[in-house]
């Protein structure tokens, strides 16, 4: 099972590669990367600098080309494609149909994996990209139970990727209207749900509220931990009750359920973070590479550690993690 580790910077890619990594992300300074914040990121003698460290330490480099191109303006993403095999990747992660088309016709011998933002779930899906462009890998989306990854995994038409560690999508990734609607911006190309711009945290009484696009979206007490505002997470009155109506706002931690995983056909878990610091890569790399080396010598009796939740939980939306649509009883 190999460990997928994200680096938003030079710094964060020795943390990720010095701790443990298998394989390591990366996206490049403009707006073929989903993650693309100021200060983050990779040019070209960057990019060369990493894939130098990962060669002399036995690690796979990847480039993530995750947003769709824009109309008219194709040629930017096809200039990423071609530098991604100029920098000589291990494998191009990508979900738009023009950016695999390019990519498979071009640099057939390039390993092309699906992007989590393509929302490939089924079968059908997967055949449809094995097929037309020769996918080797493809990262499921986080809303699939962990019946449903089993079934897709089973069917053996490409290695599956899931996410292990880190924010929790409940939406079709990437591409959710429902913070279209409210900002009028797109998740895929901004790289996040709730642009910085739109949010607004605002005292009210003894409360605090967050505000997206001038719209509140929840109310805190005092005491409570408040998460960055998504729509999806707010807390909104439904049938005379206030609650979370469509997620709580938590981070996902897979850790409970790797023997499942693994036992599924999994191949690889992909820790998300590329938006966030070197110190978060490095601690969260660690924790998981002593977890899947602990795994592989005993998966029958495999328990996380006690001090590995802990280090994740400290790291997590609103200090709290779930096991998200893997678990769901009522599937």
């Amino acid at each position: 099972m190999e460990l997928v580790c994200p680096a938003g910077s030079l710094p964060a890619f020795e943390q990720a590669v010095n701790h443990g990594a298998d394989a390591v992300y990366i996206g490049f300074r403009d707006s073929t990367n989903a993650r693309a914040f100021a200060g983050l990121n990779f040019d070209d003698e960057r990019a060369a600098k990493a894939l130098a460290l990962a060669r002399a330490r036995g690690v796979k480099l990847f480039v993530a080309l995750n947003t769709y191109a824009e109309s008219g303006n194709t040629a930017r993403w096809y200039d990423a494609v071609d530098r991604v095999a100029a920098l000589g990747a291990d494998a191009l992660i990508a979900a738009d149909l023009g950016v695999l088309d390019y990519a498979s016709r071009h640099y057939p011998d390039l390993a092309l994996h699906l992007s989590v933002q393509g929302s490939a779930t089924n079968y059908e899906a997967l055949d449809f990209y094995v097929r037309r462009f020769g996918i080797r890998r493809a990262v499921l989306p986080r809303v699939l139970s962990l019946k449903q990854v089993r079934q897709v995994a089973a069917s053996g038409r490409v290695d599956v990727e899931v996410f292990g560690f880190g924010s929790l999508c409940i939406m079709a990734e990437g591409r959710c209207y429902l913070s279209s609607y409210m900002t009028g911006e797109s998740p895929n190309q901004q790289g996040v749900c709730s642009p910085a711009r739109f949010v607004e945290w605002r005292q009210s009484g003894a409360q605090m509220e967050s505000r997206l696009n001038g719209v509140v979206i929840d109310r805190f007490g005092p005491d409570e931990k408040a998460g960055y505002p998504t729509l999806c997470k707010g807390r909104f009155e439904c049938q005379g009750q206030t609650s979370h109506v469509l997620e709580e706002p938590t981070s996902l931690n897979t850790m409970a359920i790797l023997p499942d995983l693994l036992a599924a056909g999994v191949k690889a878990i992909k820790l998300e973070g590329r938006q966030r610091s070197p110190a978060y890569v490095g601690q969260v790399v660690s924790v998981w590479r002593q977890a899947i080396d602990r795994l592989k010598k005993d998966p029958a009796g495999f328990r996380p550690d006690p001090h590995w939740m802990a280090v994740l939980q400290g790291f997590s939306e609103g200090s709290q993690t779930t096991l998200g649509p893997y678990d769901r009883p009522w599937q």
